[in-house]
This record gives C-alpha cells, sequence and structure tokens, in this order.
C-alpha cells in the first residue's frame, strides 16, 4: 500500500531521509570519538572494545526494538475495542487519542516480566537484596529518582501512542519516534558542548545529519498529511 500510493511513496522517502540522517550522525559520532581520544596524552587501550561484537549487538537491538510497534500494530484490535466501549459509555464521544495505552498494558508486561526475573537472579548471584534496605545509602532519593525515570521512561511511548493515534500510520510513527531520540541526542550533544574540542568537519557532519532528519520528518509528516 506504501509503494503505490502517492502519500505512501513520500512516507517511503522519508523513512530513507531518516535512515540516511541517522547514519550522518553516527558517522560524526565516529569522527568525535577518534578525533578526541587522538587528542588525549595518555591514551588508554580498551581490550574490551569488540567492533564486530558492538555491530551484532547494535543491530539485534535494533530488530527487538522494533517488536514494540509490531506489538502496538498486533493490539489495534484491543484499541479499537477499548474506544468502542469508551464511546458506548460517553455519549458515543470518542478518545482516540489514549487507545493505545490499552496495548500497552499487554506488551509493557512483557518487559516488566524479563527486567524483574533478570534483576531478581543478580540479586540472588550477586547476594545484593539487602540494598533495598541499607538505610547508609539514601534510600528516599534512590527510590523517588528510579520512580522519575521509569515514569519518564514511559511518558516517551504516552505521548507516541497519542501521535501515531493521529498519523494512522504505525511504521512513518516508530521511523518518527526513533529519529527523534537521534535528533534530540545530538543537538543536546551540541548545547552541552559534547563537541567542543572536534575539528569543523566533524561539527559539519553533525549537523548535516541532524538538518537531513528535521526535513525527513517533514516529508514523512507531508506524506500522511495527503494520505
Amino acid at each position: 500500500m506504501l509503494a503505490t500510493t502517492h502519500w505512501g511513496q513520500l512516507v517511503l522517502s522519508g523513512i530513507g531521509l531518516t535512515v540516511i540522517g541517522i547514519v550522518i550522525c553516527g558517522v560524526a559520532g565516529m569522527m568525535k570519538e577518534k578525533e578526541l581520544i587522538a587528542g588525549k596524552a595518555d591514551k588508554v587501550d580498551n581490550n574490551e572494545y569488540r567492533f564486530g561484537l558492538g555491530l551484532l549487538v547494535a543491530i539485534i537491538s535494533g530488530i527487538l526494538s522494533a517488536c514494540f510497534n509490531f506489538g502496538i500494530e498486533a493490539g489495534k484490535t484491543m484499541a479499537n475495542t477499548a474506544n468502542t466501549v469508551w464511546m458506548a459509555t460517553h455519549h458515543g464521544q470518542g478518545n482516540f487519542l489514549f487507545r493505545n495505552n490499552v496495548v500497552y498494558v499487554v506488551i509493557l508486561w512483557g518487559g516488566l516480566t524479563t527486567n524483574f526475573i533478570w534483576c531478581m537472579m543478580l540479586n540472588a548471584r550477586n547476594k545484593t537484596f539487602s540494598d533495598y534496605t541499607d538505610r547508609k545509602t539514601p534510600l528516599l532519593k534512590n527510590y523517588i529518582f528510579s520512580a522519575l525515570a521509569g515514569t519518564t521512561w514511559f511518558l516517551q511511548f504516552f505521548f507516541y501512542g497519542m501521535g501515531e493515534s493521529k498519523l494512522g500510520n504505525g511504521a512513518s510513527s516508530w521511523i518518527l519516534h526513533m529519529a527523534f531520540i537521534i535528533l534530540v541526542a545530538n543537538v543536546w550533544g551540541l548545547l552541552l558542548r559534547e563537541w567542543k574540542g572536534v575539528s569543523r568537519k566533524a561539527i559539519v557532519t553533525v549537523i548535516v545529519g541532524i538538518a537531513t532528519i528535521i526535513i525527513s520528518v517533514i516529508v514523512v509528516g507531508y506524506g500522511n498529511s495527503i494520505k
């Protein structure tokens, strides 16, 4: 459907631009790392560096990350049913903005289960269960910041669900979500002067990558607007 319609072709073109922008930002990051390491007087030999292993983990992580969106797409029937029930109890007024929250309940249970089991295994292996009640540490602050971090992490999907309900296209919605992660991270890096000391070429490269991602967002948004 995407490849056979004008709006779909625009969306696919925007997705292609997004990938190009991410690659450019990645190249800029590699340039930055090499230049900063070369500028250090005491070079540290990192024996843990494995390019092949890192690339493999990155690819697997990217594929598994996309599975979250597959879950949202598979849960469309559940989301629509929830919206129908809402309409039946609120005089026919729909609530499409928050319908994806119903699907999150099921999807995030999987993440909770795997993370909980793995954390419990690590606690048992390292004998660190007592850390949860160790009064020598700032327990209240630790729990508050942990809860804040978890809430902030969930909010990305909360607002993503609102946007996706408006776009009505899971493929373009997810790529925009991923693109903004790269976009915001690189912009913050520039604002916080993380690129201080690198060459002009590296800075120009990352700016070109950011600009490419911004253009891709516009193209995808326009494609969806004429759907």
